[in-house]
């Protein structure tokens, strides 16, 4: 079988420090090819613009960006960020290796408030009252990471744990509060499980038993802190892939079926039709369609 044209995959390349900070201008100044076309990374990315105004095609979705919003992109998703060096903002890049790298430990409030700013996937309004603050702060990362100080990942560690001290006091209103229980604990360590094995893993029961609990508990402490069961968000995690690579690759569909994992290709169409509600042929019809007829061009 023929190996499916997938997306882009910018990987991390400082494994000694698995954070980056930048401007938005440094980026714009330093982007490479692929970032002039949709891609994804194997890492987590914070853009916070401060002013101006851009947009950025994330998965299906397109979103305007204007000031004081942050917008957070998870490992995967496919997207493109429309920017130019006249913006001011930060963008933040990191793994989740930072989160245990060195002797201090984040604690569970800001690795749960991490959860709640990357599960939104909506533009998040910063109050401009405290835009002056949270962006000092990120000055003093800038600087940090920029020279090779003493204890540099250990600062920097402090400060990205302000920076989210800081937007979570603001944001108090439109986020929910996520209790610090072995409940919150176990759900995102299941939707960090199922964005990594998606593909060859599709029953409840693959991630419960890696996970020291059972099918029917998983999926009940899954649709309580998000709505949906296990179930659901493994289904709707395979068919957000599959229109990925429906939308952004030139892959057929007996390619996409294969790269996910089926080696049946009535199944995957099937299986599509379930979740997606429509056939696998009209959505990449439809996608094309939308490819030809929509300009998503720099500026």
């Amino acid at each position: 079988m023929k190996q499916a044209r997938i997306i882009p995959l910018l990987k991390f390349k400082d494994t000694t420090l698995p954070f980056k900070v930048q401007t938005i201008k440094n980026l714009v100044e330093q982007q490479d090819e692929i970032s002039e076309f949709v891609h994804s990374h194997d890492y987590y990315e914070i853009v916070w613009l401060i002013s101006g105004n851009g947009r950025l095609l994330v998965d299906l979705e397109e979103y305007s960006i204007e000031n004081a919003m942050i917008f957070c992109l998870k490992p995967h998703q496919a997207h493109r960020f429309l920017m130019n060096s006249s913006m001011e903002g930060f963008v933040f890049s990191f793994t989740d290796s930072f989160f245990s790298a060195g002797e201090l430990e984040f604690d569970i409030s800001c690795q749960c408030t991490l959860y709640q700013f990357f599960r939104e996937c909506q533009p998040i309004v910063i109050p401009n009252g405290t835009v002056p603050e949270i962006r000092d702060i990120s000055l003093k990362m800038i600087k940090e990471y920029e020279n090779q100080y003493t204890f540099r990942a250990q600062l920097l560690k402090r400060y990205f744990r302000i920076f989210l001290i800081l937007l979570s006091r603001q944001l108090e209103g439109n986020l929910e509060t996520v209790t610090q229980t072995r409940e919150a604990e176990l759900v995102k360590c299941f939707m960090g499980m199922l964005d990594k094995y998606f593909r060859e893993k599709r029953l409840v029961c693959n991630y419960s038993s890696q996970m020291s609990v059972t099918a029917n508990y998983l999926n009940r402490i899954v649709k309580k802190n998000t709505g949906y069961s296990a179930r659901h968000h493994i289904r709707q995690r395979v068919v957000l892939e599959a229109k990925r690579m429906g939308r952004y690759s030139e892959s057929c569909m007996k390619e996409i079926a294969y790269e996910l994992g089926f080696l049946d290709l009535a199944h995957f169409s099937r299986f599509f039709k379930s979740v997606a509600g429509t056939n696998f042929s009209d959505f990449k019809k439809q996608a094309l369609n939308l490819s030809a007829t929509t300009s998503f061009n720099r500026a």
